[in-house]
């Protein structure tokens, strides 16, 4: 089974500093939707890793992220993919729990759920809390510069072997 793991805000949508709160906030990044239906035509299966604090602030209802999760999926229906689970860590970033990036829980569910090794996996992000439980996992970590990707490449410290790419199209046009 070929699996990539992929962020959502800055990798799929456009980002906000201000989170996205809204189904109407949810604004594709021209090529992404695209990209996710090469993925799936290639045999891919797409899981998206994404934190959520925003549910855990208050920012947001539970069925506020359903709907923005909706409307991702449908989009991507729309442009001939799938994307085949969306695995969440709802906390504040000061909560401990062990699925918020850059600790590693959501990405062992994911190994778990799918009985899959890690090991080379692609997994895509625009930050290095993304990148971070994928390299200690042996995921392939790709660092995208859209989003908060360039400021993550200006501040260093990717860890070793992070592939850098502009966008999740040119991910996907080197992986298929």
């Amino acid at each position: 089974m070929k699996l990539i793991i992929l962020d959502r805000d800055g990798v799929i949508n456009y980002d906000s500093d201000q989170f996205i709160k809204s189904p109407d906030e949810w604004k594709p990044i021209p090529g992404s939707l695209e990209a996710i239906a090469r993925l799936c035509q290639a045999d891919y299966r797409v899981v998206v890793a994404t934190n959520q604090s925003g549910v855990g602030r208050g920012l947001f209802e539970m069925s506020t992220l359903n709907a923005i999760h909706d409307k991702m999926h449908k989009a991507v229906v729309l442009a001939g993919g799938r994307i085949d689970a969306i695995f969440f860590c709802p906390h504040e970033a000061g909560a401990d729990c062990h699925c918020r990036k850059p600790k590693s829980g959501m990405l062992e569910e994911i190994s778990a759920r799918y009985n899959v090794d890690l090991k080379g996996v692609p997994a895509v992000g625009d930050s290095l809390r993304d990148l971070q439980p994928a390299a200690r996992l042996g995921a392939q970590p790709i660092l995208v510069l859209t989003g908060k990707g360039m400021k993550t490449q200006a501040a260093g410290g990717l860890p070793e072997g992070t592939q850098i790419y502009p966008d999740l199209a040119a991910v996907v046009a080197e992986l298929v």
